[in-house]
């Protein structure tokens, strides 16, 4: 399972830089025009955030498992995934234009993120 998360901490910690320097220099000018640009530019920034701070959390998990038994590290690993994916995910959707109802679902990925804190 360490191993796992090893793979799964250095996939999404590339993919989130890749995603927060998109934000940065292509994300900005495609939004530049749209009257709700800035909150949407804004939705990125904080799911790059978010998806890197805890690509790491998964690597810590990794750690955590290679020690001992891991259960609790084990449980991390798999909220914090499927926090990034649900939390970071909606919010990426939302910005590049889909629909707002998705804002409705992304309490649901920052739950399972502080389900993984409290597992760790």
């Amino acid at each position: 399972m360490a191993r796992g998360f090893v793979v799964t901490a250095g996939v999404l910690g590339a993919l989130a830089v890749g995603l927060g320097a998109f934000g940065a220099h292509g994300l900005e000018g495609w939004l530049e025009g749209a009257t709700d640009g800035a909150e949407r530019l804004g939705w990125w920034r904080t799911a790059a955030h978010y998806h890197l701070a805890h690509a790491l959390a998964v690597g810590l998990c990794a750690w955590l498992a290679s020690r001992g038994d891991g259960l609790g590290a084990r449980v991390a690993g798999i909220a914090f995934v499927i926090g990034i994916l649900v939390f970071a995910g909606t919010l990426y959707a939302m910005a590049l234009g889909g629909p707002r109802w998705l804002g409705a679902v992304t309490p649901i990925g920052g739950l399972s993120l502080i389900a993984g804190w409290i597992a760790v």
